[in-house]
């Protein structure tokens, strides 16, 4: 049976661009085995967490079965926010978040991003979580990896090096935790 994944982008002028090379290299490990739906998520360069909450949901519902999450960036925030604020239409069969910025840190308090603070409990139900982060990367701090490990101790943690935040377009390491499920 085929795996249906569904990659959020990160935001920002040219993210949908730049994060397709992500989707495509995953789509290619992966092979025939999986669907990787990709969206383009609205106003990428002004991004409002309700449009994109509102188009992560629609999508989500069009997958057949159990879905597979993956974030890139602000995508990656975005999926954590929409899983601790709505119950999914679809079953969830992992979670994997790239590169995640972790909102409220400082130089980083945007409170239209922010989770509430007792998030994690509501991730009870949903195995596994994986939180990939290079050392170098240069947009997202690589400590916004050790906040989201305080939060979710059960998370499967993969530390990265010399993958700068687009993680030289090559998700070999992703892909290869996909395919244990």
């Amino acid at each position: 049976m085929k795996k249906h994944l569904l990659f959020i982008q990160g935001g920002g002028q040219g993210a949908y661009a730049a994060d397709l090379k992500l989707a495509a290299n995953l789509q290619a490990l992966l092979g025939f085995e999986c669907d990787v739906l990709y969206p383009k998520m609205p106003d990428e360069g002004r991004p409002v967490y309700g449009a994109w909450k509102a188009r992560i949901a629609a999508d989500l519902s069009a997958l057949e079965g159990e879905a597979i999450l993956i974030g890139h960036s602000l995508g990656a925030s975005f999926v954590i926010k929409y899983l601790t604020e709505e119950k999914p239409s679809k079953p969830v069969a992992g979670v994997f978040l790239l590169a995640a910025p972790y909102w409220g840190a400082e130089d980083w308090e945007v409170e239209e991003f922010a989770l509430r603070y007792h998030f994690a409990p509501v991730f009870s139900d949903i195995r596994p979580i994986y939180l990939y982060h290079s050392r170098d990367d240069e947009i997202v701090p690589f400590t916004h990896l050790e906040r989201y490990a305080e939060r979710f101790p059960e998370a499967i943690i993969r530390k990265l090096d010399g993958r700068g935040h687009q993680f030289n377009n090559d998700l070999f390491e992703v892909a290869q935790d996909i395919k244990t499920l």
